[in-house]
């Protein structure tokens, strides 16, 4: 596997594979802010729309690959307003279902890790749907557990579930 941090140009060379990433994800169940069934084209268009806000600075995407074939993402999300600069958001972490299970969710979270920290940013947050998968992910890698929204978003199938905030200090020892 190799992790690579896109460009907008890049971005957009491989905004098809990213669209069946995302196709997959929320085919697969995951509350990310899609309902199923996922429309390709609309996962193509979401991608491409991305673009912008990496040619900006406001966002970072890292892809990794299996040979040619990209089968996980993350992003970084960067705000933009001047008293939560030290700050930014984990978005959109996706791992295929068929990639799932050798640590390369874990692999994408170090690597935004890694580059909020290069950046000077010393506070990260997410959202995750609560009691998902992803959740086990966040707390073994850290990060702590903020509370819980109930009914906050829907599942791909329509359910309305909790979302778990969680965050993590860079630059602080984990509490484990």
């Amino acid at each position: 596997m190799t992790v690579t941090r896109l460009d907008a140009a890049q971005l957009l060379s491989c905004a098809d594979e990213l669209a069946r990433l995302l196709t997959d994800t929320v085919e697969g169940g995951a509350s990310i802010g899609f309902l199923a069934p996922m429309d390709p084209g609309a996962a193509l268009a979401w991608w491409r729309e991305r673009a912008a806000a990496v040619a900006e600075g406001q966002l970072g995407v890292w892809i990794a690959r299996d040979g040619d074939r990209v089968v996980g993402t993350v992003g970084l999300a960067l705000p933009d307003k001047p008293n939560s600069r030290h700050r930014a958001e984990v978005v959109k972490l996706m791992v295929h279902r068929d990639a799932r299970g050798r640590g390369l969710g874990r692999a994408l979270l170090t690597v935004a890790e890694e580059a909020a920290a290069a950046a000077g940013i010393t506070l990260l947050h997410l959202d995750t749907e609560t009691d998902s998968p992803a959740e086990r992910l966040y707390r073994s890698a850290g990060w702590t557990r903020a509370g819980v929204i109930p009914d906050y978003a829907a599942t791909p199938a329509g359910v309305l579930r909790g979302t778990t905030i969680y965050y993590r200090r860079l630059g602080v020892p984990a509490a484990r």
